[in-house]
């Protein structure tokens, strides 16, 4: 039987990223489409109770000729996996692809990314995981600029990393590669293994005075510390030196040291 890959967008079902990831894997195995009915940025791993949520729309996508089934979910990036797992699936998928997307997912901001949201929701099904993001400048993220973005390098990068996962699996302790391409890689078949930065790389504005009473959506910015920065860095391959990043990531949140245990056990009983 041919694996069968989930792909889903935080973008929504009709971000031309969508497509570009569908275009880059639909020969490797059985594609099936879940993504949010509209744009989901943002959303992390949330389950919003929404008066429309888990309403499912039909979508199916034309792919080279070929017809791939495609379904809008109202709800977060997270909803739409989940959905696609246990009611589209007719089997349990063996990869799950959240991407194309449009803004880079990197340092500390993974945690509210819906893309990355995503693949933490198929990883709570034992499923692998690939969440894969082109750089795009902070002010036409969510705009239609992204219709005329290049796609190429970052296709090419997810369907290598897709062949080696259904061919040999992921390797242990890894649930997840977080891939981030450059707008202008200097070499389209380079890419470096890197750790995740902890600088936030997207951070709030601090408002003006303004009235609290009255409806308010926090600016963000593009900051980075350059002299802090972790050289073997996420941030650093992809704002630095302009080459893909590959984050190996792993689900368990557990930070159990020796240190951890000698500050425990050096405390007083409760």
């Amino acid at each position: 039987m041919r694996p069968l890959i989930l792909v889903t967008n935080d973008d929504g079902i009709n971000s031309p990223g969508l497509i570009a990831a569908v275009e880059a894997v639909f020969d490797l195995g059985d594609v099936l489409v879940s993504a949010p009915h509209t744009q989901q940025t943002g959303m992390g791993r949330a389950f919003p109770r929404t008066n429309e949520v888990g309403i499912i729309d039909e979508t199916p996508l034309k792919i080279n000729d070929t017809i791939i089934k495609g379904y809008g979910v109202h709800g977060s990036p997270a909803f739409s996996v989940a959905h696609g797992i246990l009611e589209l699936a007719d089997r349990k998928p063996d990869l799950c692809i959240s991407g194309i997307n449009y803004g880079e997912n990197v340092g500390l901001s993974v945690t509210c990314s819906g893309t990355l949201g995503a693949t933490f929701e198929a990883d709570s099904h034992g499923i692998p995981s690939i969440a894969v993001s082109i750089q795009a400048d902070l002010s036409v993220q969510r705009t239609n600029e992204y219709i005329n973005a290049d796609w190429s390098a970052a296709k090419k990068v997810l369907r290598t990393f897709a062949k080696k996962i259904l061919n040999e699996g992921m390797p242990e302790n890894v649930n997840i590669y977080n891939i981030n391409v450059p707008a202008c890689p200097k070499n389209s078949n380079e890419f470096r293994f890197t750790m995740q930065s902890r600088q936030n790389y997207f951070e709030f504005v601090k408002p003006t005075k303004r009235d609290l009473n009255k409806p308010y959506a926090l600016k963000s910015r593009l900051f980075v510390d350059v002299e802090r920065l972790e050289r073997n860095s996420d941030i650093y391959a992809l704002y630095i030196d302009q080459t893909t990043s590959v984050t190996p990531i792993n689900t368990n949140m557990s930070a159990i040291t020796r240190e951890v245990e000698n500050y425990v056990m050096g405390t007083a009983s409760i």
